[in-house]
């Protein structure tokens, strides 16, 4: 048994999170309690100090120094506690100064590898009294919260086949839901969950249905034993529907559909597992028979809009296929989707959402040109919904990229990929955060970047946009125009998601660039 540790440096006052906590997050403005704030997906905040007005004035605060480079990571904040996570550790800070209160770590097995993926985490869960970290050699830790003593860890999977755990997980009523790397590797992908006292496994469902299992005849042969389906982008949760949204990746291999004849269920989709039993409710599949790696690893979006008298319960996702879909979240039913970016594999989407396929625009040997590139029109990072303004604010790549494929024998704990792809020149692509009707996906409007982001967005009650570039600028946008209203340059990379909360009264804003955490207030 590998061995962790918790260094502790200081008591303070640590608040407990029921599930009623997060369940009513917009009843605590000044708090973050889980990986998009609120269950529904969200990553917006209804703090308002910060606004158009004043946002120029915007200084850094303080600032952390992660022992590990290309952090991803969304921290939490719990009563005045910031909770931030790394590979294999956690740490608690002191949310008015970055002062360590404790932290905690995991040795790295020597015998590791990241298949298709970096060293990476995306964040934690906190429920009750107890942090919840998902590690790269795949065990789901529970951490006192006080403390940062192990109160249990369970093993999920097994790293040397080629599984890992980059994900924040996801805390819901009396259990934690997470879901595993390596679709490069041709392993099988899960969504897990657990008993968050215990431990003990509650469900799992597998996202490639074995023999007997509804969908099982979209794959042919023994394909499905190495069919891969990723589940690492944390989902969301409706409590009164009682079910959990699930993106699932991509096939494998990645980019040689010969082996894999059919649709492939459930790669590509988003999943309605029902939060008690882990019953699959209903899937939509975005990318039928996928050859491009295009995951749908996305944090669903869950709003609601009204058609008359009558509510309608609705849930959105900006795919990486580059289409834009809302689909009825208690049926699965499609309702609307069209492009956000340039793409030139489908002329389209039928009445029911399936894609309408060009011809000649599978990989070859050769090699096809064809949009998005294979990191899709947006990847993992999160966009954002504003309840203010009713539009979905999306960090969107702009870049081709030529497609090639290849025979490929399945050795376990390998990469399994059946091609790989020539991005397109830097010249040749740029990126964007661009404003969408969430109910169509229509554009009201965009703020171009000199290249394609790896961050994501937060949006607030005080009329702004929050988002950063690889070129290290982290910046606040109009949310109803896309005017630049402020810049800070961090020195550093930005790949993770933005966060807001408030301490002592006083609005803060958070992001990571490489190494260092950076806290911004008036």
């Amino acid at each position: 048994m590998k061995l962790a540790f918790a260094v502790f440096l200081c008591a303070t006052a640590f608040g407990q999170v029921p599930f009623d906590r997060i369940s009513n997050a917009d009843k605590e403005p000044g708090n973050w309690l889980t990986y998009s704030r609120n269950y529904q997906g969200h990553r917006f905040s209804p703090l308002t100090e910060i606004t158009a007005e004043n946002v120029s004035r915007l200084k850094v605060k303080w600032a952390y120094q992660f022992p590990d480079p290309n952090n991803e990571v969304s921290p939490l904040v719990v009563d005045n506690i910031m909770y931030v996570s790394g590979p294999n550790s956690a740490t608690a800070l002191d949310a008015h100064t970055g002062r360590v209160l404790w932290t905690w770590k995991r040795p790295l097995p020597s015998d590791y590898r990241s298949i298709g993926f970096g060293h990476v985490s995306r964040g934690a869960a906190v429920l009750e009294d107890k942090l919840y970290v998902a590690t790269l050699d795949c065990y789901l830790v529970a951490l006192d919260v006080k403390s940062g003593i192990e109160r249990w860890a369970v093993k999920v999977a097994d790293y040397k086949t080629g599984y890992s755990m980059t994900l924040a997980p996801l805390a819901i009523n009396g259990k934690v839901v997470v879901g595993v790397s390596g679709g490069e590797a041709g392993t099988r992908g899960f969504v897990d969950a657990y008993d968050a006292k215990t431990g003990k496994q509650a469900w799992r469902f597998w996202t490639i249905p074995g023999p007997g299992d509804p969908g099982h005849d979209s794959w042919t042969g023994d394909s499905w034993k190495t069919g891969g389906g990723p589940t690492w982008v944390t989902g969301t949760y409706d409590p009164e529907l009682n079910l959990v949204f699930w993106g699932v990746g991509n096939p494998s291999p990645d980019w040689n559909g010969d082996p894999r004849n059919g649709d492939n269920l459930y790669t590509c989709s988003l999943l309605a597992l029902e939060a008690d039993t882990g019953r699959l409710r209903w899937y939509f599949q975005f990318t039928p028979h996928d050859t491009h790696d295009w995951d749908s690893n996305h944090v669903p979006i869950l709003f609601d809009t009204k058609a008359g008298d009558r509510k309608r319960r609705l849930v959105a996702i900006a795919n990486r296929n580059a289409f834009y879909y809302v689909l009825d979240r208690v049926t699965g039913e499609f309702v609307a989707g069209r492009p956000y970016a340039k793409q030139t594999w489908a002329t389209g989407l039928d009445a029911k959402g399936r894609p309408i396929r060009l011809p000649g625009a599978e990989p070859t040997e050769k090699g096809t040109l064809l949009y998005p590139n294979a990191n899709g029109a947006t990847v993992w990072f999160s966009p954002s919904y504003s309840p203010q303004t009713g539009l979905v604010y999306v960090a969107v790549r702009e870049i081709g990229a030529t497609y090639f494929k290849r025979d490929m024998e399945y050795k376990i704990g390998t990469f399994y990929a059946g091609g790989g792809e020539n991005e397109l020149p830097a010249d040749d692509s740029f990126g964007a955060i661009r404003a969408l009707d969430a109910a169509t996906g229509a554009l009201r409007w965009e703020f171009k970047l000199h290249s394609p982001p790896w961050a994501g967005v937060l949006s607030t009650a005080g009329g702004l946009v929050f988002s950063g570039s690889d070129e290290g600028n982290f910046y606040a946008l109009n949310d109803q125009t896309g005017k630049a209203l402020w810049n800070f340059q961090t020195g550093g990379r930005i790949g993770s998601n933005p966060i807001a909360f408030s301490v002592d009264g006083h609005q803060l804003i958070a992001i990571s660039a490489d190494r260092v955490l950076y806290v911004f207030g008036l």
